[in-house]
C-alpha cells in the first residue's frame, strides 16, 4: 500500500511538524530528498530553472561532502536546503542518540554553505522519528513532512501512473517530495517536466519553504 499522504494518527502525534502551508494562492513547496549526486541532482536543477520554479533540497550529510560544487550550485540557483542525516538513517532502527548525532554532523557539513537567514529544516529519512527524537528535533528546527509523496523511487511504480497520481493529488499548499536519487531517476526524469509543465499550465507557481 502507497501512503500518498501521512496517516492523520501521525499528524497527531506530531503537531509541531509541517505537512501543508496554508495558502490561498495556487502555490505548492517542492523538496528533493537524498542527494546532492551528480546528473540527477543537476537534472533537477535544469528543470527548476526552465520553469522558475524554486525548491527545498533535503541532504545527506555524506553526500553534500563528496559534491560540495553541488550544494553550492542549489544554493546559488536560489533554492534551501535542509537536514537529512549524514547517513540517511532510519530514526525507528536507531537509538535516539546514535540518531541525533547523525543530524548534528549532517548539519556540521551544511552549515559552510548556508545563508545565515536560512532556517534550520529537518526532515527524517522514510518520515521515520521516535517521538523522543522528534521532541528533542523539534527545539532546533523546522520539522518538514509532506502532504504528497511521489513515490518516485519506488521501480513498480511505473511512470506514468506516477504522474497521473501525483497531479490528481496535488492541492494548494501541498508539501510535495521528489527525490533526487539513483533509485528515482527512472521515473523522476518522465515525472518532473511533465508535472511542473501541468501544474504551470493550471495556474500553480513553486516555491521554497
Amino acid at each position: 500500500m502507497r501512503f500518498i499522504r501521512m496517516p492523520w494518527f501521525l499528524k497527531l502525534l506530531m503537531r509541531k511538524a509541517e505537512w501543508r502551508l496554508p495558502t490561498r494562492e495556487k502555490a505548492i513547496y517542492l523538496t528533493f530528498d537524498d542527494g546532492p549526486i551528480p546528473e540527477v541532482t543537476d537534472f533537477v536543477l535544469d528543470q527548476l530553472a526552465k520553469f522558475n520554479a524554486k525548491a527545498t533540497f533535503f541532504a545527506v550529510g555524506e553526500n553534500v561532502q563528496k559534491h560540495p560544487d553541488i550544494l553550492q550550485r542549489i544554493l546559488t540557483q536560489g533554492h534551501q536546503v535542509g537536514n537529512h542525516t549524514f547517513n540517511h538513517l532510519n530514526g525507528w532502527k536507531n537509538e535516539s542518540k546514535r540518531f541525533l548525532e547523525n543530524v548534528k554532523k549532517c548539519q556540521a557539513a551544511l552549515e559552510p554553505f548556508l545563508p545565515a537567514d536560512q532556517p534550520h529544516f529537518f526532515r527524517a529519512p522514510y518520515g521515520k522519528l521516535r517521538l523522543s527524537q522528534f521532541k528533542s528535533l523539534s527545539r532546533q528546527y523546522r520539522l518538514i513532512f509532506w502532504d504528497l509523496l511521489t513515490y518516485d523511487f519506488d521501480a513498480t511504480f511505473n511512470p506514468e501512473a506516477c504522474l497521473k497520481t501525483s497531479l490528481a493529488k496535488t492541492r494548494p499548499g501541498s508539501i510535495v517530495v521528489f527525490h533526487d536519487s539513483l533509485k528515482a531517476r527512472r521515473n523522476l526524469e518522465y515525472v518532473l517536466p511533465r508535472y511542473l509543465e501541468a501544474l504551470q499550465l493550471a495556474g500553480y507557481r513553486f516555491r521554497a519553504l
